[in-house]
């Protein structure tokens, strides 16, 4: 079952490439960054902010 990321944590942390707000996907375990288009990888309950492992996402 996917564990939940702490609301006051999402308001602190943003996109290290355009400093936007991160959305959380409980499902997919990752944080979304709309504008860049990427999703960056939650490992281990560690989100994985380097712009280098994230992955670009089509919606």
């Amino acid at each position: 079952m996917p564990e939940s990321i702490n609301p006051k944590l999402l308001e602190l942390i943003a996109c290290p490439r355009c400093l936007a707000r991160l959305q959380y996907d409980a499902k997919n375990q990752r944080l979304i960054c709309r504008y860049e288009q990427l999703a960056y990888p939650i490992e281990k309950g560690v989100a994985i902010l380097i712009a280098e492992k994230a992955e670009k996402i089509e919606e």
